[in-house]
């Protein structure tokens, strides 16, 4: 073999290499261009949301010191969220703190966790607050549910049990298990 023939084969075999790795580099490119699941899709930080049912009428406000989007799995995280309820008849009757929210946009279903707390807006609702680990609300239909113990206070009463069961819309209220209660006359 001459030089010639040499230098041509080490030419096109070099070229052969850096061919290889421009589309090595090519595939990792695209590959990395495909959403992460993992990954969200948006964040924002001192978020403030109003949602509208058909009727036009405010069916809740949330706002949150972080949240976190995904698009495949069509949940929202929140950190720090505070939710303003409003059933039907479009007054804001509860407000919802958690140091932790999960929205399912797809279900309409929002679970709170960690310190979770319910507050009566109107301070004449015989039922004034609601403390809990873990509660989740179908905003579609209004009704909360939890299967952790529950602290409720009122005017002159405090209750704790075992699970809940709450309609807003219909104003119903329910201790599912293991309730005790104490009641101070005035």
């Amino acid at each position: 073999m001459s030089r010639t023939t040499l230098a041509i084969l080490g030419f096109f075999g070099a070229a052969l290499v850096l061919y290889w790795q421009v589309q090595v580099k090519r595939s990792q490119m695209e590959a990395n261009k495909l959403p992460d699941p993992a990954r969200p899709e948006f964040i924002a930080n001192d978020l403030r949301s109003t949602e509208f049912n058909e009727q036009g009428l405010v069916q809740s406000r949330v706002s949150a010191k972080h949240m976190e989007h995904f698009q495949q799995t069509n949940e929202t995280l929140f950190t720090e969220p505070v939710y303003l309820i409003y059933p039907e008849n479009g007054e804001a009757e509860w407000q919802l703190t958690a140091e932790l929210g999960k929205l399912n946009k797809e279900t309409g279903k929002v679970v709170l966790e960690k310190n979770v707390i319910i507050d009566a807006i109107n301070i004449n609702e015989p039922v004034q607050s609601l403390t809990t680990s873990m509660l989740a609300l179908d905003l579609n239909t209004m009704i909360m549910t939890s299967d952790r113990q529950i602290n409720v206070s009122g005017q002159d009463f405090k209750i704790q049990g075992l699970g809940l069961y709450a309609d807003l819309n219909a104003e119903e209220l329910e201790l599912l298990s293991q309730v005790e209660g104490t009641y101070e006359a005035k």
